[in-house]
């Protein structure tokens, strides 16, 4: 039984209803984190398929890989750590070493853009 009273025979949720609405929600620092993530990954997609188009138009190997190790480095490396996470479990080592690799290789690729190609 809840602790409020209907009101002309509408049932209104009480405040005890809305704090328990809200803890199974999360905290604010949780939505902020889930909402930073998901503008890494878009933006980060985004960097990588303009960097795509660039090389296409200039047929130039220096954007590709430019492109390409940008978008590891901020999409690849989020979603190969999900992707870990939900395969592994819980393993922080192997989830740390995946990110940490994807991450690598991304950089590598920038560094080769602007070295080597």
């Amino acid at each position: 039984m809840s602790d409020h009273t209907p009101t002309d025979g509408v049932d209104t949720p009480g405040p005890d209803t809305l704090g328990a609405l809200l803890d199974q929600l999360g905290t604010p620092v949780e939505y902020a984190t889930v909402a930073a993530t998901i503008a890494v990954l878009c933006l980060g997609a985004y960097v990588g398929y303009q960097a795509y188009r660039g090389y296409r138009r200039n047929d130039d190997r220096a954007v590709l890989f430019l492109g390409v190790g940008l978008a590891l480095v901020t999409t690849g490396r989020q979603l190969a750590s999900v992707g870990t996470y939900l395969l592994v479990g819980e393993a922080p080592l192997v989830v740390l070493v995946v990110f940490f690799g994807v991450s690598t290789a991304g950089l590598a690729s920038v560094l080769y853009a602007f070295r080597w190609a």
